[in-house]
C-alpha cells in the first residue's frame, strides 16, 4: 500500500553547546566537540573516582555532554504553578518549552491546533530528579507523582495545547525518540493524527547509572565516542531533548510550511535471542535495514549517508557497520560510496534521546546540502572492511553528493535491549527546496520568558531545602 511521505516541518531542540537548532548546525558544520567535565552542582566528581579503587580506571564520572540553566523554566507562561513545578522533572519542563519552540519553527498557531488529533510521542525515562526529592518528606506533594511520571511528558503536552491525538511516553532505552518517530509516522498513516510531535528527553542529575554503565564496560575512558575508530573503547553520556512536528506532505504544500526533509518510510524490530540481553543482533539489523527500505519504496543501493547509530564500542560498531554495507551495497554502482558518521561523536550519547538528535542532524543536513563531519576518526577500526563495503567515514564537511536522483539518508537507533529502529529521510520537494533553504530564524510571535524558579514551601525549614535540592542539583 503506498504510503504519502510525511514531512518534518518544525524543530525545536537543546543540545550540549546548542540551545537551538541553528546553533546545533553550526556545531555540526564546525566540527565541534561538546563534552565537557561535569558541572559543578551535579555529583561530587572526586568521591565519585575513588569510589571503588579497584576499578576507577573505569568509572569516567568526570565527562559527560550537559545543558545550561536547567533550573530557569517560567512555569506561568506553561500555566503550571510555581509551587507544581518545583515538583516536576526537569524533564518534563524541557520538553513543554522544545515542544513550543518546534511548533513556533513550523509556523503553527495555538488557535488553529487547539482541539486538532495532534498526536504526542515522546521518548522519556529515568528517575533521577525524583530520587533527589524522595531523600526528604518535606519534597512530597500531591504534584510529586504527575511530577515525575514519565507518560505525563507526553499528556502534559497535549493538556496544554488541548491536543486530542494520542499521547504516549516511549522508553525503549537508546532507541526510544527514533521509535516515537515511528510511531508518530505510522499514527499519521493510521489517520489516528492529522499532525505529530515526537522527539525524546535526557536529563542526567545522577552519577549512578554512569558508574552501573561503567562497570559493564561501556564507558570511554577519555569521554569520547570515537565511533569506527580503532581506539573506539565506549561511549560517554550526554543529556538534551528534540522535538520534530511532522504533516502529511500534500498538506504541508499545501499550507506553505518550511519542509525540511520527509520521512519516506521506516521501521522497528527485535534483536530477540542473541548473545546476550545487551548484545546485537547482525541479523534483526539486516531485516530492519530492508523493512525500512521496502516500506520507503525506495532501493537502499541509492542512499547518500547514514547517521548511524554509532556508539563507538569495539562490539558495536563492526557488526552496525557490515549489516549496513551488506544491505546498501546491493545494486550499488562501483565506486559510489555511501557516507557514514554518528552525531554522537560531537555531543556524546543521549540514549533516550539519541535517535532524535540524530534525526535532526540529518533533516539539517538535508536543508542545507552538507554533510558534517565525523569527530576522533584516525584509523578505521580493523574489523570494519570499509571499501568492501562501499561505505567510507565522513571525515570533513562536504557538500551532499550530486546525483541523478534525490537525496536519500537513513537513521538508526539501536536499544541496549534489543529494539531497533530505522527512519529513511529524503530532500524537500524541488518547488520547496528554494524556498527552506532561504529560511531565517523566526521571530517568536510568543517570546517563551526564561527565569529562575521561585521557591515557596510550608516551612522556613522547607524552602532552605528546596532551595538546596533545586538550585543546587539541576
Amino acid at each position: 500500500m503506498h504510503r504519502e511521505p510525511i514531512a518534518i516541518i518544525g524543530i525545536g531542540c537543546r543540545f550540549p553547546k546548542a540551545k537551538d537548532k541553528k546553533a546545533f548546525w553550526e556545531l555540526l558544520r564546525d566540527g565541534v566537540d561538546a563534552i565537557t567535565e561535569v558541572p559543578a552542582g551535579r555529583w561530587d566528581v572526586e568521591s565519585l573516582e575513588n569510589f571503588e579503587t579497584a576499578t576507577s580506571d573505569q568509572m569516567n564520572t568526570r565527562w559527560g555532554g550537559f545543558l545550561e540553566d536547567l533550573e530557569q523554566f517560567d512555569p506561568q507562561f506553561f500555566k503550571i504553578s510555581p509551587r507544581e513545578a518545583m515538583s516536576m522533572d526537569p524533564q518534563q519542563r524541557l520538553l513543554l518549552e522544545v515542544a513550543w519552540e518546534a511548533l513556533e519553527d513550523g509556523g503553527q498557531t495555538l488557535e488553529h491546533l487547539s482541539g486538532s488529533k495532534t498526536g504526542v510521542f515522546m521518548g522519556i525515562n529515568g528517575f533521577d530528579y525524583y530520587m533527589h526529592l524522595i531523600k526528604n518528606p518535606l519534597n512530597l506533594d500531591a504534584y510529586t507523582g504527575s511530577g515525575n511520571t514519565n507518560c505525563m511528558a507526553a499528556n502534559r503536552i497535549s493538556y496544554f495545547f488541548n491536543f486530542i491525538g494520542p499521547s504516549i511516553g516511549i522508553d525503549t532505552a537508546c532507541s526510544s525518540s527514533l521509535v516515537a518517530v515511528h510511531l508518530a509516522c505510522q499514527s499519521i498513516w493510521n489517520q489516528e493524527s492529522t499532525l505529530a510531535l515526537a522527539g525524546g528527553v535526557q536529563i542526567i542529575l545522577s552519577p549512578w547509572m554512569t558508574l552501573s554503565i561503567a562497570k559493564a564496560g561501556f564507558m570511554a575512558a577519555d569521554g569520547r565516542c570515537k565511533t569506527f575508530d580503532s581506539r573506539a573503547d565506549g561511549y560517554v553520556r550526554s543529556e538534551g531533548a528534540g522535538v520534530v512536528v511532522l504533516k502529511p506532505l500534500s498538506q504541508a504544500l499545501t499550507d506553505q510550511d518550511p519542509i525540511y526533509a520527509v520521512i519516506r518510510g521506516s521501521a522497528v524490530n527485535q534483536d530477540g535471542h542473541s548473545n546476550g540481553l545487551t548484545a546485537p543482533n547482525p541479523r534483526a539489523q539486516e531485516a530492519l535495514l530492508r523493512e525500512a527500505y521496502r516500506q520507503a519504496g525506495v532501493s537502499p543501493g541509492k542512499v547518500q549517508y547514514i547517521e548511524a547509530h554509532g556508539t563507538g564500542t569495539k562490539l558495536g560498531d563492526p557488526i552496525e557497520i557490515k549489516a549496513l554495507g551488506k544491505v546498501l551495497s546491493e545494486n550499488r554502482p562501483p565506486g559510489q560510496y555511501c557516507a557514514v558518521g554518528s552525531v554522537k561523536t560531537n555531543i556524546g550519547h543521549l540514549e533516550v534521546a539519541a535517535g532524535i538528535a540524530g534525526l535532526i542532524k540529518v533533516a539539517l543536513s538535508l536543508k542545507y546540502r552538507h554533510i558534517p563531519p565525523n569527530l576522533h576518526f584516525q584509523q578505521p577500526n580493523p574489523y570494519i572492511p570499509f571499501p568492501k563495503l562501499l561505505l567510507r567515514v565522513q571525515k570533513t564537511l562536504e557538500p551532499w553528493p550530486q546525483t541523478e536522483d534525490k537525496a536519500l539518508a537513513g537513521v538508526s537507533a539501536f536499544s541496549f535491549g534489543g529494539t531497533n529502529a530505522h527512519v529513511v529521510l529524503e530532500e524537500a520537494p524541488p518547488q520547496v527546496c528554494q524556498k527552506v533553504k532561504d529560511i531565517k530564524p523566526k521571530e517568536p510571535r510568543i517570546e517563551t520568558p526564561r527565569q529562575r524558579l521561585r521557591v515557596a514551601a510550608k516551612s522556613e525549614q522547607a524552602v532552605s531545602h528546596k532551595n538546596n535540592t533545586i538550585e543546587g542539583e539541576i
